[in-house]
């Protein structure tokens, strides 16, 4: 009975600490790429961010269509917004995205406008 315990406690253990587990390994993907960390871009700078989409979204703004997504990269997260756009191949949540734009801070929302972007 205790060898049961003990195993359903180290899985539930593991699931437990996924969230931690994959910012580990994101910031870890981001050191290697050379990219600056979300939570360390200045704000009104040209950045190199990489991270993990985990929404994506289709939100006009002033009435023109635009696909924003929320990137993701274990400090911190940041919403990229492509506008005119309702929709781009490969932007997708889960996927693995590099972008490289400026910040921007809109309603206390950390933003980045029409990046360049590259899917790893």
């Amino acid at each position: 009975m205790t060898e049961v315990t003990s195993r359903l406690r180290r899985s539930l253990s593991r699931w437990a600490n996924a969230p931690e587990q994959e910012a580990v390994e994101l910031q870890k993907d981001v050191h290697k790429a050379g990219c600056c960390p979300i939570s360390d871009a200045q704000d009104r700078q040209m950045a190199d961010l990489q991270g993990s989409l985990r929404t994506v979204t289709l939100r006009p703004r002033g009435g023109v269509p635009a696909l924003e997504a929320e990137l993701y990269d274990g400090s911190g997260t940041i919403t990229v917004v492509w506008l005119g756009r309702r929709r781009i191949a490969g932007i997708e949540p889960g996927k693995q995205i590099r972008v490289v734009g400026r910040i921007g801070v809109h309603d206390n929302q950390r933003l980045m406008f029409n990046p360049r972007y590259e899917l790893r």
